[in-house]
C-alpha cells in the first residue's frame, strides 16, 4: 500500500494513522490492529500486556528527571465503525481502509476514515515512540469494542492502571476540553408478523431513501438531518392512508449510534395504481428535498421495480409497524440548562431490519442525567408497547459528571493559555465516552478528554483536518510537561 500520508506532520503520528489504516479493525473485530499496537511496544522494548478481553496497556517510564511526577494514562479505542456506501465494493474484515489527502482534509475512498478513534491510538503510538518528549510515567491504555457495546472499557480490571490521571483522546474539537459525558441505553423492539400469500393483480416495487449523510447519533443529533427509516416510513404511511400498499419487507441503517443514511422496503400496490404510486414518490421526493434542502442536498426518494415475492407482511402487524414508527420520538428532546448549546437528553432511531417472519427495531437514548435517560426510555418503550412489540434494553451505560475543580483541566488550560493567548471552551459531551466506565472503575482517577478537528464521523463522510493533528500532538508535549509532581 503506498504510502499517502508520510509527509505530513507531526510524522510519527501520521506513520502510525497509516500504518493503522492497513488493519481491519471493525468492532470485535480487532484482532490484527490489537496484534500491531503489541508489537509496537515489543519493539520499543516496553512492558505491553494485554488482558483476556483484549485491552492492551504499554507502560514507558519517565523521562529523566521526571520521575516524580504523577502518573498520566493515555487512552484510546482500537475499533471502528465500518460504514461505506452502497456503491462501493468494500470487505472490512479485509481490506485497508484507504486514506487520501482532499486540501486541509484526510478522507477515506467510500468507507468511514476511522480518525475516530485511530488518530488517538496513533497519538499514543507516536508518544511511546518519541524520543524527544519529557514526560512522567506513562500507561496507554488501548480498549476494544467501544462502538458497539463499550466492552472493553466495561471489562478493564480494577487496579491495572497506577495513573493518577486519564487523557482520553477521543473527541473531535480542536480548543475544546470535555469534562463530561452522556450515560446512555439501547431500546429494542421486536414485531412478530404472520406471512400471507401474496395478492394476485399487484405490481412489486424498491422504494429507496438515500443520498443522507447521516452521522453520529450523538455529536450530530441536533443539527437536523434527516433520517432516512423515518422518512422511507413516512413515504409507506402516507400512501397507505389513501391507497392499498402491502409491505414486504424493510431495512434501514446498521449502527446503534449512527443517524441511518439509507432505508429501504419492498412494497406492493395494485397494478391498477402503478401510475398514481410513482407519481406520489416523485412528488413526494421533491417535498422532502424542499424540507431538507439545506442539511441535505443529496437526499432522493426513488423506486424502482421488483419481483413480485410469494410473500407479504399480516396487514395488521404492518399498521401497527408503521404507526409505531410514525409515533416513536427521534431528535434532541431536551437542551441542557447548565452548558450553553449542549444536548442533554436524546433519541436515535437507528436500526430496523426485516429477518425471517420478525421486523426487528433499534434505538439508542443518550443523557447526561441518569433519570431524564430513564424517562425518554420509557417513552420509547411505551410507544412500541402500544404496537404490541416485544421489548427489550441493552446493559446501557453510565455518564462521567463534570468537575470544574479537575487538577489535569487546570494544567490544560494553563498550557493553553500560554500557547495560544486565550482560554480552552471546557465543556461536556452528548456522546457516551469510554471516561464514564472507567471512572466508575477507578473513581479517584482526574480524568479530560481532547482531539483534533473531525466531522462526519460513523459515515463514509468522515473527514479529519490535517491542521489541527499537529496542534493536538504539540497541545498533548506541553501538558505532559506540566503535568504536576505527586
Amino acid at each position: 500500500m503506498e504510502t499517502v500520508l508520510g509527509h505530513l506532520k507531526p510524522e510519527l503520528v501520521w506513520y502510525h494513522f497509516e500504518e493503522i489504516c492497513k488493519y481491519p479493525r471493525c468492532s470485535k473485530k480487532e484482532g490484527k490492529i490489537a496484534d500491531y499496537i503489541v508489537s509496537v511496544g515489543n519493539r520499543l522494548g516496553l512492558q505491553t500486556e494485554k488482558d483476556k478481553f483484549g485491552n492492551i496497556l504499554i507502560r514507558k517510564p519517565a523521562t529523566p528527571g521526571y520521575e516524580n511526577r504523577k502518573i498520566v494514562a493515555l487512552q484510546g479505542h482500537i475499533d471502528m465503525v465500518c460504514e461505506k456506501n452502497r456503491d462501493v465494493e468494500h470487505d472490512f474484515d479485509k481490506d485497508p481502509i484507504y486514506p487520501y489527502i482532499d486540501g486541509d482534509w484526510v478522507k477515506a475512498k467510500g468507507t468511514t476514515l476511522g480518525a475516530d478513534n485511530g488518530i488517538g491510538v496513533a497519538t499514543a503510538l507516536a508518544i511511546l515512540e518519541a524520543k524527544d518528549v519529557e514526560h512522567g510515567p506513562l500507561e496507554c491504555l488501548f480498549t476494544l469494542d467501544e462502538e458497539t457495546g463499550l466492552t472493553g472499557a466495561s471489562n478493564l480490571k480494577r487496579g491495572w492502571l497506577k495513573a493518577d490521571i486519564l487523557i482520553n483522546m477521543d473527541s473531535e474539537e480542536l480548543g475544546t476540553l470535555f469534562i463530561g459525558c452522556s450515560g446512555g441505553k439501547n431500546t429494542a423492539a421486536t414485531f412478530k408478523t404472520k406471512l400471507q400469500k401474496s395478492p394476485r393483480n399487484y405490481s412489486a416495487f424498491e422504494l429507496r431513501v438515500a443520498g443522507l449523510k447521516g452521522g453520529h447519533s450523538g455529536l450530530e443529533i441536533h443539527v437536523g438531518r434527516g433520517n432516512a427509516v423515518k422518512i422511507l416510513n413516512r413515504v409507506i404511511w402516507e400512501y397507505s392512508q389513501v391507497k392499498k400498499l402491502h409491505l414486504v419487507e424493510i431495512y434501514g441503517g446498521n449502527k446503534h449510534n449512527a443517524i441511518p443514511r439509507e432505508a429501504f422496503a419492498v412494497v406492493l400496490v395494485p397494478k391498477s395504481d402503478e401510475k398514481n404510486f410513482k407519481k406520489f414518490v416523485s412528488k413526494y421526493n421533491t417535498t422532502v428535498k424542499a424540507e431538507f434542502a439545506v442539511v441535505e442536498p443529496d437526499l432522493s426518494v426513488s423506486i424502482e421495480k421488483y419481483p413480485v415475492p410469494e410473500k407479504i407482511m399480516d396487514e395488521k402487524v404492518q399498521k401497527r409497524l408503521i404507526n409505531a414508527l410514525y409515533a416513536v420520538p427521534h431528535g434532541v428532546i431536551k437542551m441542557s440548562n447548565d452548558i450553553p448549546g449542549l444536548v442533554e437528553t436524546s433519541t436515535n432511531l437507528a436500526v430496523i431490519e426485516t429477518v425471517g417472519k420478525n421486523v426487528n427495531i433499534v434505538t439508542s437514548q443518550r443523557s447526561s442525567v441518569a433519570s431524564e435517560n430513564d424517562d425518554i426510555t420509557n417513552m420509547v418503550t411505551s410507544v412500541f408497547k402500544l404496537a404490541g412489540a416485544e421489548i427489550s434494553y441493552g446493559d446501557g451505560y453510565p455518564g462521567w459528571a463534570p468537575d470544574i475543580n479537575s487538577g489535569v483541566l487546570k494544567v490544560f488550560k494553563s498550557t493553553f493559555i500560554r500557547m495560544y493567548g486565550k482560554e480552552p471552551e471546557v465543556t461536556a459531551i452528548h456522546a457516551g465516552l469510554e471516561c464514564g466506565i472507567i471512572k466508575e472503575k477507578y473513581p479517584d482517577m482526574d480524568m479530560i478528554s481532547f482531539g483534533p478537528t473531525m466531522f462526519g464521523v460513523h459515515s463514509p463522510d468522515e473527514r479529519l483536518q490535517i491542521s489541527t493533528v499537529s496542534e493536538f500532538y504539540n497541545q498533548l508535549v506541553n501538558v505532559l510537561k506540566n503535568i504536576p509532581t505527586k
